[in-house]
């Protein structure tokens, strides 16, 4: 239970309770989604408080190690709970709990210490559970459904905006809750910027880049699918192919005790050894994913050390960037298992031009 991983953690550093406040660590360990409300774990009991507006459906969805409560005033709820149980310490989160919430937590409750325990929920986040997988497996196929109806209707005469709005326009259809970022689709020499801003101008010739990624029950999935507008000449199909290679590289290191540093090594030295590219891949190979679209670990150069372990979740990220020119970048979300990986996307990777 995602609890009692939590309470493994409190008594590893003599906490006698943790209020969570950060929507998406209330949402891992209540497995309910709420935007108003908080939750309390002591060494014996869970409590999710929150208000009429999510009361009924708290009750419904929520995991039944938490008592859902509705009280009229979370303060004397609160003191109660502490007097009746001997609360001392009480564990925050203190890199998304800020200094102002603290201070009043420490004025409302002045029998209590308030404990940073940094980014232990987090941490405890890392390894994805099979549900948790079955449901990021969910999202990404309804990712590759929405690339698969985009390549049905491409025409170079599209713009930017349209790719991307086709594309939401299909995961929502697909069953998305919403969408895990904002979707990148961005052509010609825009390309060459990672996070690019689709524009409401017509597709260029040369690389369109995608980048996007639904959301099901409140998981994401991320995927990149470069394509070509036109006719690729024979310096986009060196650079594409040395992407892809890259990524292929990186994909077939990957396994549980891979190093982070080292995954990323594997790309980038593929990447650094053709001389026009060397210094062109400017982020790192990847990052991890869950409720949240930036999680950690990271596959990066100061990654080094840092092993992998069955059950996380990592992108894997390659791109080449010629600003002012163009750009690519090929990205599959892929969980780590004992012998390698399981790819979660199933979308082509094979060059494809819109002519």
């Amino acid at each position: 239970m995602r609890v009692n991983k939590l309470r493994n953690k409190m008594a590893e550093n003599s906490i006698d309770a943790v209020i969570v406040l950060d929507e998406l660590n209330q949402h891992y360990l209540s497995e309910f989604a709420f935007t108003d409300g908080l939750l309390f774990i002591t060494k014996t009991k869970a409590y999710l408080i929150t208000d009429f507006r999510y009361y009924e459906m708290a009750l419904n969805k929520a995991n039944k190690a938490f008592e859902v409560v509705m009280p009229q005033s979370r303060k004397e709820y609160l003191q109660r709970i502490i007097s009746d149980e001997g609360i001392k310490t009480v564990g925050f989160e203190g890199g998304s709990v800020s200094y102002e919430t603290y201070k009043r937590y420490c004025e409302e409750y002045p029998d209590c210490d308030f404990v940073d325990i940094g980014d232990s929920i987090e941490v405890i986040r890392q390894i994805k559970s099979p549900d948790e997988i079955e449901k990021m497996q969910r999202a990404q196929d309804i990712t590759d459904a929405a690339l698969a109806h985009l390549l049905g209707i491409i025409t170079p005469d599209m713009t930017e905006l349209d790719v991307a709005v086709e594309l939401e326009y299909a995961m929502r259809k697909g069953g998305a809750d919403s969408f895990a970022f904002e979707t990148i689709a961005v052509s010609g020499d825009a390309s060459a910027l990672p996070h690019g801003t689709p524009r409401n101008v017509k597709l260029k010739k040369g690389f369109l880049t995608m980048d996007f990624g639904a959301k099901f029950e409140g998981y994401c999935a991320d995927m990149t699918r470069t394509i070509v507008i036109g006719k690729a000449d024979e310096d986009i199909k060196k650079l594409y192919n040395t992407v892809l290679r890259a990524q292929t590289e990186a994909l077939a290191y990957l396994k549980e005790g891979a190093d982070c540093g080292e995954a990323d090594k594997v790309a980038r030295d593929i990447i650094d050894a053709v001389p026009e590219y060397k210094g062109a891949f400017g982020h790192s190979l990847g990052h991890s994913v869950g409720l949240f679209i930036h999680e950690s670990p990271r596959l990066y150069s100061r990654g080094f050390g840092r092993k992998l372990r069955e059950g996380e979740i990592v992108t894997v990220e390659p791109g080449i960037y010629l600003f002012g020119k163009y750009g690519c970048r090929i990205e599959d979300m892929v969980a780590i298992t004992k012998d390698g990986i399981h790819n979660f996307a199933h979308s082509p990777k094979e060059l494809i031009e819109i002519l």
